[in-house]
């Protein structure tokens, strides 16, 4: 019996080194133990027994135009931060996206609370995954902070900079922040700060590879993204053994939990400030963050994401079998 074909648009392919494009190659690997999978930067129009779109308006036109070619096939719509944070609010595309979905998937365990009433009971939420790393020796005369995150607006970039000169000049910080510049102006301040102030790195775009050592090397992941669908970068922490501080936004809260002390109201730097400082000089704070996400850990295991991923596919394929089409 001939194989199910499953096609994955996501509107960033490997070049862009993005979140989507990392969570459609885990779910194509997870999906290839059972059927054939393509991804690609839209729909092409040729058969597929399964539509998977990450992003509900940039892939609003491969959405609406597989839905209108089978309107009988499972299409399953992952919902990413800008989707879930702002464009369903206000961008029809992506509100017809939302309707015509078979299913949709969030990232993180409080995004439904962010879909109309009448979409949740289609909703899905699967949690993404990391491998887990063997922690790392720390140094410990200097308090290493990575960030990791493309340079636009919605990884708040500003606050990073707008932080580093809240802290106390006495304070032996180093912040190493890895992302790509899509943001010119963006990139532009950050090469002024890194040249005015010898505590902070701009490493521009790095393989994922790298950037995860740079997070497993450091004391903590600092996280102030102001929209985010469930940061991968805050999962590869947790998965790395180095605490996270960040805003306490729903895509970080409904990673770490509500209740989880490294949280701070988005946009605060004086909240922000208190937390680094103290996981800096207080070791049995910092022990307490890890502690704390070492628990939140089984939640980001790569077989978990597989099974929710399979399960949902599964389910959905079989359903479509059983209408006879």
């Amino acid at each position: 019996m001939p194989r199910a074909r499953i096609a994955i648009v996501t509107p960033y392919l490997a070049a862009s080194n993005t979140g989507n494009w990392h969570t459609a190659a885990r779910w194509a690997r997870y999906l290839r133990r059972r059927y054939r999978v393509e991804i690609a930067d839209r729909w092409d129009g040729r058969p597929v027994d399964c539509l998977i779109a990450l992003h509900a308006r940039r892939s609003a036109e491969s959405i609406h135009k597989f839905a209108a070619a089978h309107p009988d096939r499972p299409l399953v719509v992952v919902l990413t931060g800008t989707d879930l944070y702002r464009d369903i609010a206000n961008n029809r595309s992506a509100q017809r996206s939302l309707e015509l979905a078979s299913r949709l998937v969030v990232l993180n365990e409080r995004g439904p609370l962010r879909l109309p009433r009448r979409v949740r009971k289609k909703t899905t939420v699967i949690v993404q995954s990391a491998r887990r790393l063997a922690p790392a020796r720390k140094a410990h005369r200097t308090f290493h902070i990575a960030v990791v995150g493309h340079l636009r607006e919605e990884k708040n970039p500003r606050f990073v900079w707008r932080l580093l000169e809240a802290l106390p000049a006495e304070l032996r910080v180093r912040v190493h922040h890895a992302g790509a510049g899509l943001d010119p102006a963006l990139a532009a301040r950050a090469r002024e700060v890194q040249a005015r102030d010898p505590r902070y790195r701009w490493l521009g775009n790095l393989p994922r590879a790298q950037a995860r050592q740079l997070i497993r090397r450091c004391h903590v992941l600092l996280h102030p993204s102001n929209m985010e669908g469930g940061a991968q970068a805050v999962i590869e922490a947790v998965m790395s053994h180095t605490p996270v501080l960040g805003s306490g936004i729903d895509g970080n809260a409904g990673l770490l939990g509500v209740q989880y002390a490294g949280l701070f109201t988005e946009g605060d730097v004086d909240a922000a400030r208190t937390l680094v400082v103290r996981a800096a000089r207080e070791p049995r704070f910092l022990a307490q963050l890890r502690w704390a996400c070492a628990k939140r850990g089984t939640l980001f295991a790569p077989e978990r994401e597989a099974r929710g991923v399979l399960r949902l596919v599964g389910h959905l394929l079989r359903e479509y079998a059983a209408t006879g089409a």
